[in-house]
This record gives structure tokens, sequence and C-alpha cells, in this order.
């Protein structure tokens, strides 16, 4: 499992990850919360398989 998600990508997503609990917090609409786990775990490991499936990275590259 190597890399996809770079720096930028993985801070956007654990942002968006707290947008949604507190969404989810907010609206008390708890199984909203259970969705945050995927962006936010996705940063954590800095792998997306749909990232994967669909051939993107935003790692950079190195030379």
């Amino acid at each position: 499992m190597s890399r996809n998600v770079g720096n930028t990508d993985r801070i956007v997503r654990i942002i968006l990850g707290i947008v949604i609990i507190v969404a989810a917090a907010y609206l008390q609409v708890w199984p909203l919360a259970l969705v945050a786990i995927i962006p936010i775990g996705t940063a954590l490991v800095g792998f997306c398989p749909l990232y994967r499936l669909f051939g993107l990275s935003t790692c950079p590259v190195k030379a």
C-alpha cells in the first residue's frame, strides 16, 4: 500500500472530517459522524482506495 494522498490533501481531509463531526453534533444526526471516519482515516494512513482505483495520486513526484 503506497502513499497516494499528499500533504495538502491530507490536511483538507482532516478538516472535512472535523466539519462532518461538528455538523453531526449540531444536527444531532449521529450516524453522519461515522462518515467522518472515511476522510480522517484516509488522511491518517495516507492512502485512498478510490485514488488507486482511478489511478490518481496527490503525492509529489520524487526525482
